[in-house]
């Protein structure tokens, strides 16, 4: 079993910044990837960013120059660095990790863009 912890949500003014961070426990040994998805009311859930133990990154388009995901081995402790956030970016954001073919989800942090 993998534990998940999000912390780093808030309110924030278009244009502003936030670092979301995602602490794993329990049994983290084989993690395969680490990575963020965010769902906005009506939506659905969508990759936000994901990293690999061995560094390897993947962002949506529409955060690629905005956002920064990295990790403590990509297998501790994630983060997702959050630059130029605009009223769009509002959404819970989870955070997931793969481990031997399973998925393990936090319990999601929200995340409020004012305009």
């Amino acid at each position: 079993q993998v534990q998940l912890v999000e912390s780093g949500g808030g309110l924030v003014q278009a244009g502003g910044s936030l670092r979301l961070s995602c602490a794993a426990s329990g049994s983290i040994f084989s993690i395969n990837a680490m990575g963020w998805y965010r769902q906005a009311p009506g939506k659905q859930r969508e990759l936000v960013a994901s990293i690999t133990p061995d560094g390897y990154t993947n962002y949506v388009d529409s955060v690629k120059g905005r956002f920064t995901i990295s990790g403590v081995n990509a297998k501790n402790t994630v983060y997702l660095q959050m630059n130029s956030l605009k009223p769009e970016d509002t959404a819970v954001y989870y955070c997931k990790a793969v481990k031997l073919g399973r998925a393990y989800w936090g319990q999601g942090t929200q995340v409020t863009v004012s305009s």
